[in-house]
């Protein structure tokens, strides 16, 4: 059998290690699952240590929510895995390539025009994931998000959202690609440093504009109303010398109940964005009796808000606890953790442009795949950032997760040291509730996944000693 293996051309090798690493990433994240999945299913009474923290009716949703969305999890992974390993056997990624030539060529562009050819590739590729990916997403949606009481959308808002979402994405990407591939062809020897240089633009440029041009197309953001919070918020800005400029709500309500908050922007124009449903006092969610009248497309998104109301009444933070919830973002941002990220993203970034350009012209690479008579850059894009890239890219996940449970401990240290403790730990454990968080995690699931350390870690550190 190794000797057979052994006599086999280069490209099949090639394919045939895709392959294998692409089944052993997926046995492995099975495997851990499934680790977790036992202790959904066995750790059925809450134990000791958190029952000052969460009481049995909570402890019993969150473990219920938990267990759906992880054998939902088991499903769509399955076919997912089965679905690439399917494409790739029978040749599907050069014959969608042959489809869109023969579509660019009713439009008079020949072979000599790839970039036309890649993007008509680039918008079927992601037509097809789209439509295969629909029926998962509206079983998420509809079946478990609705279940556990965190679906607030109706059916006709869903799709809307996701042909918008659809046509936003490639009013986006297809230019972005275009250019890409041009720079590529024009760049000559050192075209990885250009091709770099224009994603580390167009990337800064999408997080600048993103939540004042993009996010509106989804969501509705209004200025948080003058008041005691707002004051508050400014003036703990201040403090930290964070150059603040406004401070949004958006209305995610109308998607979900789930809670988040965030700032985004550049040098002295920052940004803060709470969701409705992370304020107490805020949130339409804790409201009782008739909503005041709204647009036709506002009053289809709360329709069913009868049958989806929370499971957990008075969901959101107090004031005092949102204020240390953005004490703990904030300290992100004062200890450079944002400018960290960034760096360590641009240094992989730059790398893979490196690497791409040394394996492209391997054309090995492209036979593995079915493409024997021509190279198309798109094409090797896509084969080497995401096939022969893919045992780094594992490697790197894990890095970026472990390093981002140090960033979210010394966060929560930012926000203890502005005297936000108590408040922060109140908040861990409404958010915990409001989001049904299971508690309990196994240590390998948990070291392998969670960017963020599991509750009762974050909670005894903040009332544990102060670390230097």
């Amino acid at each position: 059998m190794l000797q057979e293996i052994l006599a086999l051309p280069v490209e099949d090798k090639i394919f045939y290690a895709v392959l294998v690493f692409s089944w052993t990433v997926y046995i492995w994240e099975a495997y851990l699952a499934y680790r977790q999945r036992k202790i959904y299913r066995t750790t059925m009474h809450v134990p000791t240590e958190l029952g000052k923290i969460m009481d049995s009716e909570t402890f019993e949703k969150s473990r219920l929510y938990q267990l759906d969305k992880s054998n939902f999890g088991f499903w769509s992974g399955l076919y997912s895995e089965a679905e690439g390993t399917l494409i790739l056997l029978l040749g599907g990624i050069p014959f969608l390539w042959k489809v869109s030539g023969n579509l660019t060529a009713r439009f008079g562009l020949g072979p000599e025009y790839e970039i036309s050819h890649s993007l008509a590739f680039l918008m079927l590729a992601t037509l097809f994931s789209a439509f295969t990916g629909l029926p998962w997403s509206l079983y998420n949606t509809f079946v478990i998000e609705e279940k556990h009481g965190f679906n607030q959308q109706t059916l006709g808002f869903f799709l809307k959202d996701a042909l918008k979402k659809f046509a936003v994405t490639q009013c986006i990407l297809l230019p972005v690609t275009s250019l890409l591939l041009y720079i590529i062809k024009i760049g000559g020897d050192y075209f990885f440093i250009y091709a770099w240089l224009f994603t580390l633009i167009v990337s800064l440029i999408l997080v600048t504009i993103y939540a004042d041009y993009i996010a509106p197309l989804f969501d509705k953001f209004t200025p948080l109303p003058d008041g005691e919070l707002k004051s508050e918020i400014e003036s703990m800005a201040k403090s930290i010398y964070f150059p603040l400029t406004k401070v949004y709500v958006v209305e995610g309500s109308k998607r979900s109940s789930h809670s988040n908050a965030y700032f985004y922007g550049f040098f002295k124009n920052k940004r803060i964005v709470l969701f409705d449903t992370l304020l107490e006092d805020y949130s339409p969610l804790n409201k009782s009796g008739e909503k005041e009248p709204g647009t036709v497309e506002e009053n289809e998104a709360v329709a069913s808000e009868s049958k989806s109301k929370p499971k957990n009444k008075k969901q959101g933070c107090s004031n005092p606890e949102v204020l240390a919830v953005l004490g703990h973002e904030l300290g992100h941002w004062k200890l450079g953790h944002t400018v960290k990220n960034i760096v360590i993203s641009q240094m992989n970034s730059f790398l893979c442009f490196f690497l791409f350009a040394v394996l492209i012209g391997q054309k090995e690479l492209f036979m593995a795949f079915g493409f024997h008579d021509t190279q198309p850059t798109l094409i090797g894009l896509m084969i080497i950032f995401q096939f022969i890239f893919s045992p780094y890219n594992e490697l790197l996940s894990f890095c970026l997760t472990v390093l981002s449970r140090r960033f979210e401990f010394q966060a929560d240290a930012f926000a203890r040291s502005m005297g936000r403790s108590s408040e922060l730990y109140s908040a861990l454990i409404k958010l915990n509730k409001d989001n049904l968080g299971f508690p309990v995690a196994d240590w390998l699931f948990s070291m392998w996944h969670y960017s963020h350390p599991p509750l009762l870690e974050r909670l005894r550190a903040l009332t544990g000693p102060k670390q230097d």
